[in-house]
């Protein structure tokens, strides 16, 4: 069970936000966090983008993936309605960034797909766990969430629990040639729900 360990202030160029870290040990290295826009308005479904972290994706831009993408998205969203990021430390799908770089060698030099690499390497296809997100939006007091992704899992986690998705908002990002057979992966093998390519060259819901 986590809690809330710290909190401040953080404004960027997205606005004011009120960061929150949660874990189990108040001296934990790697606690998740929620990012609280100031424009958000609790008695209403509050907007908020689960987001695993993707040091290669959402700090170092790497178009491998579309996370930092869709973090981006999902932040610019948030800035202009209100609402709340939870960043929740399960790196490459709960593998960790070593596993992620050597999954990475295997999609090179083997052309397999993310799913094939990650089992290749004896790990299941997805070891994320969202009780976290749930956990800290109770500790936050929100019920009802507009809940900002195109992966059915994630909405599925919910389900049963305290906090209710009571809409499913899509993010919607270009792909290019190096996130394309990615992005078809999580399309046509995780059933994410967008569809890849488009003809105008843009993702489609």
């Amino acid at each position: 069970m986590i809690k809330r360990q710290a909190e401040a202030n953080i404004p960027n160029k997205w606005g004011n936000f009120r960061m929150i870290g949660y874990a189990e040990d108040e001296n934990d290295y790697s606690p998740h966090f929620a990012m609280v826009h100031e424009k958000t308005d609790f008695t209403k479904p509050v907007i908020v983008r689960v987001h695993s972290e993707c040091i290669t994706g959402d700090l170092f831009g790497s178009f491998r993936c579309d996370c930092g993408e869709q973090l981006e998205q999902s932040t610019r969203v948030i800035s202009q309605q209100g609402g709340i990021i939870l960043y929740l430390r399960q790196e490459g799908r709960g593998i960790g960034i070593l596993n992620k770089l050597r999954a990475y060698v295997l999609q090179d030099n083997d052309k397999l797909d993310t799913v094939e690499a990650n089992e290749k390497l004896g790990f299941h296809v997805d070891l994320r766990d969202y009780t976290p997100a749930i956990q800290i939006l109770e500790d936050l007091g929100v019920s009802e969430i507009k809940l900002l992704t195109n992966n059915p899992d994630k909405i599925a986690s919910f389900e049963g629990s305290s906090v209710k998705v009571v809409t499913r908002l899509p993010i919607i990002i270009p792909h290019h040639d190096t996130n394309l057979k990615y992005l078809k992966t999580k399309q046509d093998v995780l059933g994410h729900m967008f569809k890849y390519p488009s003809e105008n060259g843009n993702s489609e819901h």
